[in-house]
């Protein structure tokens, strides 16, 4: 996971990946977990990790909008360090993402691989991202 990214230059990240991300989100937006554990599964057959880090990039700039530019961003996550770990790891990736962070939202996906929990991870993370979502539709 070596390949530079910019922040907020989702543009960077290969078409398939905004394709998958789409997939990722319709099958979120229907209720179907199956088909977004299969999409993100078959994501890592065809181009690897590095393939499922780019959706998860694309599914963190849907959630969080266009962002103005400059300074130092934090979001407020109340309980945070008591919550499950998918969902510590999905405020800790999209604050890499506000940042523009890219060591630390690999780092976040090494550590959730090595512990067995990136599935559940992206996951929430889409989960997240259709109630962002709806909640701004509301």
């Amino acid at each position: 996971m070596t390949d530079p990214r910019t922040f907020l230059g989702v543009t960077e990240v290969p078409q398939h990946a905004f394709d998958d991300a789409a997939l990722v989100l319709e099958s979120a937006l229907s209720g179907d977990s199956d088909a977004v554990v299969g999409t993100f599964d078959a994501v890592v057959d065809r181009f690897g990790v590095v393939g499922a880090y780019d959706v998860a990039w694309c599914l963190a700039a849907t959630m969080v909008g266009q962002v103005p530019p400059g300074g130092a961003w934090t979001l407020d996550f109340p309980g945070i360090d008591d919550a499950r770990y998918d969902k510590r790891w999905v405020a800790r990736f999209v604050s890499a993402y506000m940042n523009g962070d890219i060591s630390t939202g690999e780092a976040l996906f090494g550590a959730a691989i090595a512990d067995g929990q990136l599935p559940d991870c992206l996951l929430a993370l889409a989960g997240s991202t259709v109630a962002t979502l709806r909640h701004r539709a509301a």
